[in-house]
């Protein structure tokens, strides 16, 4: 499968002035300021798959968003280099942006005042689509996410779950490429990221790479394929979500039930810990499963306490990615 972005030494580095806390540092730096300059991204290479979904993640801060601008276009690099799609977004951003789409949750591309539909056209114009393709095209979409009557109703009455589908449709009728989704399901219902998920797989299945960045991790458990993490500007993880589930070792969370109250020390010594007691009879471990397999945790487990009841589930995706925040970032 070949590279549809490839990013090579990336840096882009902002230049800003110290200011003193006091009043004669005040009045100092009137005259004389001193400069400091902060590396939003610091020398990251990294490379995304054409027609997979990549999870672009990291706190606040970490450089995330300085990052998909350079790779959007938006931001020129301060040095490095960013090849898409056999462009180099920073200048060919006129024959590039036709191939790129953008959702994102917090801005809306929509106008206000007038139907979607109508915003629709605009972008109809904008990219030069055939009537008859861009009919086919939103008749398909509008299906899709069963938006065929609120397409009509202006943007401002419609509730978040059908403005968000209708910012998908705007990002889609030109058929781009590689589409950016910037906390595409921020504020949804259930029901409404559900939906949305669903619609990301089924356009990704006909060859579409999605790029995602998101604070939702169950956006990443149930889309991304592979996960690039970014912390202090420095890339500190890229590989398979499966290899990220791994990262913090074989743990897994086994929650009891118990037939009476446990009376038994927690045997860490076999890579178990209790991490909560929700009442004398309900305890939740977690089991490092690398020194103890999980069937072995159970047999032991077994000879100390009746349960009425147990569940084994993976380590929760929030706690693998913030051991890896807490470590030292190196590229």
């Amino acid at each position: 499968m070949m590279n549809v972005i490839t990013v090579e030494n990336l840096r882009k580095t902002y230049t800003t002035y110290k200011r003193g806390s006091g009043f004669g540092e005040t009045v100092k730096s009137l005259f004389k300021r001193e400069k400091v300059e902060v590396n939003a991204v610091d020398d990251i290479s990294l490379a995304v798959k054409q027609g997979t979904i990549c999870g672009l993640l990291g706190p606040n801060g970490a450089g995330k968003s300085t990052t998909i601008k350079m790779l959007c276009g938006t931001l020129f690099p301060t040095s490095g280099k960013i090849e898409s799609m056999g462009f180099r977004p920073y200048e060919d951003r006129k024959k590039y942006v036709r191939g790129i789409g953008a959702v994102f949750g917090q801005r809306s591309q929509l106008v206000w005042d007038i139907p979607p539909v109508d915003s629709f056209n605009m972008n109809r114009a904008i990219y030069g689509i055939p009537r008859e393709e861009y009919r086919k095209t939103l008749k398909h979409l509008s299906e899709l996410f069963e938006v065929e009557e609120i397409i009509n109703t202006p943007t401002r009455v419609l509730s978040l779950g059908e403005r968000m589908k209708c910012e998908f449709i705007m990002a889609m009728l030109h058929k781009p490429k590689i589409v950016f989704l910037d906390e595409p399901t921020i504020g949804l219902d259930i029901i409404a990221k559900a939906k949305i998920r669903e619609f990301i797989r089924s356009i990704n299945a006909t060859g579409t790479t999605f790029i995602l960045t998101t604070h939702d991790l169950e956006d990443v458990a149930q889309l991304a394929e592979y996960v690039i993490i970014i912390n202090h500007g420095k890339k500190v993880f890229d590989d398979s979500l499966q290899k990220l589930q791994h990262y913090v070792g074989e743990k897994k969370i086994v929650a009891l039930s118990l037939a009476k109250p446990y009376g038994f020390d927690v045997p860490a010594a076999v890579g178990a810990r209790l991490i909560e007691q929700k009442s004398p009879v309900e305890l939740v471990l977690e089991v490092d499963t690398a020194k103890t397999p999980i069937n072995d945790f159970m047999e032991l487990l077994s000879r100390k306490v009746s349960f009425l009841d147990i569940s084994v589930k993976a380590l929760p995706m929030e706690e693998i990615i913030a051991s890896i925040y807490a470590k030292p970032s190196k590229e």
